[in-house]
């Protein structure tokens, strides 16, 4: 086994995407960090994940982006309407003056891009559980490791892995969404779709040459729908969806997965939370794991602009969370308000919602707002 330091200018707890990020940007920072994850390797996870241009931005500083870049798709134009009603809009990376208004990629490709990038700069122990964490001056990380329970002292402790956090104010969606990739008779264009239906959003993305599919709805549909046979499920997509890209003729890599929402920090000195240990957002609009992205990159910003001062002091850790509040507080109410507008089949609701879009649909400077605030987030 090898030796373990007991100390540490910053500890990262979780070496998924947005911790290795954060280690990434750190790389010349000047200060030891320790990346800590439970998992030994990486299993194959082909969720598809929507990246908004700021985030090829970020990636591409990171130097990633050249591989990864390589198996992404380009998302050049984005059609929203609601099923059963009217009203619609598209939003189009021409009017924004942007090449691309985001990109679709595996997030396990991504996952094991950034951590075999972050595993070449900075010192990285998987296999690593984490037990417990304790603020102060420094702050305190315990951790077990084949079978040994260590223990070392850190400037700041970064939490980036929500399964870490407990006691975070959370709520169910009482929602799964269903990923696949399908394909039809029709190319894609690089058109991304966002469909809303009573039941919850459908997105059918760009991916390759055929689809990756995000089909939010109840338990006990997306259960059904996983079993089902590739024909009956195909029909069922098909009736949901409607004959906008052609007729579905292909599904592959079913999988179900549970949707809640959560918002949480850290009250301890030396102990900040970031992405999905900070929030988890539904997944309708892709604004998940770009959030949580934003957030490795302003931390690491954060800790090189006060670089005179020890980062993780209350006063310190107040400056961080006013950098991230509106773009989290933005990020958060535009998608759990989206979930709660969309996801229902009231007719006073159904008439705002179509009026709504058809009403956006013909003013191009509130379009390129969203789209750049999509994009950049609160600095858009």
């Amino acid at each position: 086994m090898p030796a373990m330091p007991d100390s540490a200018g910053v500890v990262i707890v979780g070496g998924g995407p947005v911790g290795s990020a954060l280690a990434l940007a750190l790389r010349d920072h000047g200060k030891r960090a320790l990346l800590l994850e439970a998992q030994t390797a990486r299993s194959a996870d082909r969720r598809p994940l929507a990246l908004s241009y700021g985030s090829r931005l970020i990636l591409e500083r990171l130097g990633v982006w050249p591989e990864l870049g390589m198996f992404a798709t380009p998302i050049r134009d984005i059609h929203v309407s609601q099923r059963g009603g009217f009203g619609r809009a598209r939003l189009e990376a021409s009017e924004t003056g942007l090449p691309e208004l985001g990109y679709v990629v595996d997030y396990g490709r991504l996952a094991q891009l950034l951590a075999q990038a972050a595993s070449a700069c900075v010192t990285c122990h998987h296999g690593a559980h984490v037990l417990a964490w304790q603020g102060g001056d420094p702050a305190r990380v315990r951790y077990e490791y084949e079978g040994e329970q260590q223990e070392l002292a850190a400037s700041l402790v970064v939490v980036a892995d929500g399964g870490a956090v407990s006691g975070a104010a959370s709520g169910d969606y009482r929602q799964c969404a269903v990923t696949a990739r399908v394909v039809s008779e029709r190319p894609h264009n690089n058109t991304a779709y966002e469909r809303f239906t009573r039941h919850g959003p459908l997105a059918l993305l760009p991916d390759g040459d055929g689809w990756a599919l995000v089909w939010t709805t109840t338990p006990g549909r997306a259960q059904d729908l996983c079993i089902a046979d590739d024909d009956r499920f195909l029909a069922e997509l098909q009736r949901e969806f409607g004959n906008r890209a052609g007729r579905f003729v292909e599904t592959s890599a079913r999988a179900s997965h549970a949707l809640h929402r959560r918002r949480a920090s850290s009250d301890a000195a030396h102990v900040v939370f970031i992405g999905n240990a900070a929030q988890t957002l539904h997944p309708v609009a892709g604004q998940g794991f770009n959030l949580g992205l934003r957030d490795a990159w302003e931390l690491a910003g954060h800790i090189l602009d006060t670089a005179d001062d020890a980062p993780g002091s209350p006063a310190w850790l107040q400056a961080y969370r006013r950098r991230r509040s509106v773009d989290r507080g933005g990020g958060i109410g535009f998608t759990h308000g989206l979930v709660s507008l969309f996801s229902n089949d009231l007719l006073p609701l159904g008439l705002i919602r179509g009026t709504g879009l058809a009403l956006f649909g013909c003013m191009p400077p509130l379009k390129n707002f969203l789209a750049r605030r999509m994009t950049f987030g609160a600095r858009g």
